[in-house]
């Protein structure tokens, strides 16, 4: 499904953004336009722990970060797969700085679903402004007249360094007796928390600069919230009132589940196009071998240009399925959401496997520091860490839930 737009989109509030988006192709170009300097930067953003700031700056004036923001705060309001898509090509050169891409512009779909209160305190004062996030349910929560106070650390806020604002996780309790606790998301400006330095030390995905927040007893009014139940649930979220166009009433947690799996696929992308290269050149030194001739190289190729096929066919046609769901009945049947759900879950592990065949397939040259190769394989293998990408608990829910037994799953 393409985007096509009679006019150009224009952000009736200024910013960095330069306008003139009519298609997603044209979107999509400008993201494949950055590869060179992404590509050069790569290991600067790995040793540095951080996506340098100038990519920020390019990737803000292309417009990427706007994908699925509220056109009346002057977003794109897209389809969701055109996000993923642009992931896809930015991972081809350098993952973390897709990773960070993807989460910081899926954050403003989010925002689309808090009271516009909230929206206008981040877009109305900087249109510009990123919101980083950690949903771990940690910190302590006290209940006070008008909100919330918060305290607690949390860890593993992805592109921290560049953002304004921070979605932090935590669970409230009731306010009565009757009701039951909730995981609040908290919205929380850049002077209500620190980013702590030096806690990023991983062997993958290091550019993400996935940084520690420590809030100290921060006050959060109750409009900067948003609840997950209601995110669950989609009817009842605030931001609905005023932001209407269908994509906005998909369920949160399928939208957020993708920006951490879509990346890998441009990854292996990335890879598998490394390996066409190294392959045309490569004669082994021990049997003297030509790898372009070795009939386990060709069959790899195939079978990995099928899987990445597969995998973008799949996102795309989930969300076009989710997406006439809620035109045609206003909702999207559980079987089939914590079947997307599973699928996006499944995406890290099949990347990695494949990425593992790459490595065993190009020999010992891979296993250098210097290999073209590297970078790849350990962001994606670092990538499998992360909570959303664990897809045996995911496939215990969805064949239980077909079986008769209720779900658990919220994040779907």
């Amino acid at each position: 499904m393409t985007i096509v737009r009679d006019k150009p989109v224009a952000s009736p509030i200024g910013g960095t953004y330069a306008g003139g988006i009519t298609t997603e192709q044209e979107l999509i170009e400008r993201a494949r336009g950055l590869l060179p300097a992404i590509r050069q930067r790569a290991r600067r953003a790995h040793d540095e722990c951080k996506v340098p700031d100038e990519t920020i700056a390019e990737m803000k004036e292309a417009g990427l970060f706007r994908i699925v923001r509220p056109k009346r705060y002057g977003g794109f309001e897209m389809h969701p797969a055109v996000l993923y898509e642009v992931q896809m090509v930015l991972a081809e050169a350098c993952m973390s700085t897709a990773w960070v891409q993807g989460l910081l512009a899926v954050h403003d779909f989010q925002l689309a679903l808090f009271d516009d209160r909230a929206q206008a305190d981040v877009w109305g004062e900087n249109p510009d402004a990123l919101i980083s996030s950690t949903y771990q349910p940690v910190g302590k929560v006290t209940r006070v007249e008008g909100g919330f106070r918060l305290s607690g650390r949390w860890r593993f806020s992805s592109g921290s360094q560049h953002a304004q604002w921070v979605f932090l996780g935590s669970i409230a309790q009731p306010e009565g007796p009757d009701g039951a606790p909730d995981l609040l998301t908290f919205m929380l400006p850049r002077s209500d928390y620190q980013v702590i330095e030096g806690t990023w030390d991983v062997f993958g995905l290091r550019g993400t600069g996935s940084l520690d927040i420590v809030v100290d007893d921060a006050f959060i009014p109750a409009y900067r919230t948003h609840s997950m139940t209601e995110g669950f649930l989609v009817h009842g979220q605030k931001g609905l009132q005023v932001n209407t166009a269908p994509m906005f009433r998909l369920p949160w947690g399928q939208l957020f589940a993708r920006v951490v799996s879509s990346a890998q696929i441009g990854s292996l992308q990335g890879a598998l196009d490394t390996f066409i290269e190294l392959a045309k050149a490569r004669v082994s030194s021990a049997d003297g071998t030509v790898m372009a001739q070795s009939p386990h190289a060709a069959k790899l190729v195939t079978q990995i240009r099928s899987d990445i096929a597969e995998m973008r066919s799949t996102l795309r046609s989930s969300f076009d399925a989710m997406l006439a769901a809620v035109e045609e009945t206003g909702a999207i049947p559980m079987d089939d959401r914590l079947l997307y759900r599973y699928q996006a879950g499944t995406i890290a592990r099949r990347c990695a496997d494949q990425l593992n065949n790459i490595m065993e397939v190009s020999g010992s040259a891979a296993i250098y520091n210097s290999s073209p190769l590297l970078p790849f394989w350990r962001d994606v293998m670092a990538s499998r860490g992360h909570f959303a990408n664990n897809p045996d608990s995911l496939a215990v829910s969805v064949g239980g839930y077909s079986l008769g037994a209720p779900t658990s799953e919220r994040f779907c």
